[in-house]
């Protein structure tokens, strides 16, 4: 299970280690794709090709699924990691999440999302100030 946050530098060719912590889960190839809240998301090849199945079985119905297809599976990108455990990000993908030069590396259970540091710590704040409304709403449904 990916969890924990470490912060880390981005360099000026968009490379950034991966955390220690994360690599043996992660393995040498994984997938980077937009995430939501304007981060990255990284996924092993294994837990990808899970979620790019579940995403293409949306359909292209609906508006709403054809777009979120779009966004998820259009923008990702395979990558690998470097003999010194570093990964080259796209250009494109840190313009999307604003990267700068210090990201965060969060583990969400079976990904890894990639953020920019003050953009992280200011969600991170937002989520923390709901923290309890947030679990009240979860137990009230059955969740917690």
């Amino acid at each position: 299970m990916l969890i924990g946050e470490y912060t880390h530098t981005l360099d000026s060719k968009k490379r950034s280690s991966l955390p220690s912590r994360f690599r043996k889960e992660l393995g040498k190839k994984l997938v980077a794709t937009h995430g939501l809240d304007h981060c990255l998301f990284l996924y092993p090849q294994k837990e990808w090709d899970k979620i790019s199945s579940k995403i293409a079985d949306l359909g292209m119905a609906h508006a709403d699924t054809r777009g979120f297809n779009r966004f998820i599976l259009a923008g990702a990108v395979e990558l690998e990691v470097d003999s010194a455990g570093r990964i080259l990000l796209p250009e494109f993908l840190c313009k999307f999440a604003g990267l700068k030069d210090k990201v965060v590396f969060a583990g969400v259970h079976n990904r890894v999302e990639v953020w920019d540091k003050l953009r992280w710590q200011k969600y991170k704040q937002q989520i923390e100030d709901q923290a309890e409304e947030m679990s009240e709403k979860l137990g009230q449904a059955g969740m917690l």
